[in-house]
């Protein structure tokens, strides 16, 4: 009886025991560690992170109630090389969840948008907004002439890559793996529709280039926000073209003089002396003045056939553009619509 007492005792104390460290071993596994409550869902973990940084990243931005247990968990687990990137962290998660999802758990992809940016500092701006890269490593990768010869590109065509979407990219993507992405875009934007044959069709079978038909595409983008009136605009920019007549654009001179803000183009834009401007240089300008849309692109493609050489925008508000055959034609427009805006005193 003594014996089955002794064995009761031990019994229960095992028990006990097991319970304890079983508990202990929930605790540090399965009970949530991660609060309810979270100031983000999505945890950023810079390139460089290492494991005492990424506690710290945690526990500073409440991913974690307590640090010595996750400490613990990640021991147990053998959790020593961080993974930088965006992770989706839920809600509730044990140490043992959270552990593995930082060890092998996929990343939360970002959507970069992209509109249609001036320049490539504006997109840099805009990139960084989405990206783990700042917008000063950005720009400096699209100015480094070693990297984007590399990549049959320069300075000025660089601009012709980049298409008006949402492109879905890891957060910690680097800023020549983003040029090389945005590259792979493009190229599928102009193997679809027939659209590098159509460029090799222009100006009468001359052609023009994948690049020469997004900087010509950038202009008539410029020129009105009438998608329906971009083809007959294209039409009398290539008309110009075969003839080697100076394609005279008004927004090509806006943009050499970086005068973005003005209401009316001046003899002073005209005569602003960069091989952006039309009016003093012949040919297309050594690129784009903005990011193209495809209807844009597709305009330049497919431009409406006439005999068109002139345009100017009409004096209504209506954004859309009277067109004429010879100069005469166009000076009366012209005069037009000088008289309209003088009588509306824009300057």
């Amino acid at each position: 009886m003594k014996h089955i007492k002794v064995i009761a005792i031990f019994s229960v104390i095992l028990l006990s025991v097991a319970g304890f460290w079983g508990w202990k071993y929930y605790q540090l596994n399965y009970a949530p560690n991660v609060p309810d409550a979270l100031q983000s869902e999505y945890l950023l973990v810079p390139t460089g992170t290492n494991y005492d940084n990424l506690v710290l990243i945690l526990k500073n931005n409440g991913f974690v109630k307590s640090e010595e247990s996750f400490r613990m968990c990640a021991v147990q687990q053998e959790f020593k090389n961080v993974r930088p990137g965006r992770f989706k962290i839920t809600a509730g998660w044990g140490n043992k969840a959270l552990v593995r999802h930082l060890k092998i758990g996929e990343q939360a992809p970002v959507k970069v948008v992209l509109n249609y940016e001036r320049e490539v500092s504006d997109i840099a701006g805009k990139v960084s907004k989405f990206l783990e890269s700042d917008s000063l490593s950005l720009y400096k990768t699209f100015q480094d002439k070693t990297i984007l010869e590399a990549k049959g590109l320069n300075t000025d065509n660089l601009m012709c890559i980049f298409l008006p979407n949402t492109y879905e990219m890891f957060w910690n993507t680097s800023p020549e793996k983003f040029i090389e992405r945005l590259m792979k875009e493009s190229e599928s934007f102009w193997n679809k529709n027939n659209r590098k044959d159509k460029a090799k069709n222009l100006l009468n079978g001359k052609g023009l280039s994948e690049k020469e038909v997004y900087i010509l595409a950038s202009i008539v983008e410029k020129e009105s926000q009438n998608k329906e009136e971009r083809p007959r605009i294209a039409g009398a920019y290539l008309n110009r073209l075969k003839i080697n007549m100076k394609l005279q654009a008004d927004p090509t001179c806006v943009f050499a003089s970086k005068d973005f803000l003005t209401r009316r183009v001046t003899s002073r834009h005209l005569k602003f002396d960069s091989p952006y401007n039309t009016y003093i240089y012949n040919g297309l300008p050594p690129g784009p003045i903005s990011i193209a849309s495809q209807s844009s692109i597709d305009a330049v493609l497919d431009p409406e056939p006439h005999n068109y050489l002139y345009f100017c925008a009409k004096p209504d508000n209506s954004g859309t553009h009277a067109f004429a055959e010879t100069m005469s034609g166009h000076n009366v427009n012209v005069g037009k619509y000088i008289a309209w805006i003088n009588q509306r005193g824009v300057r």
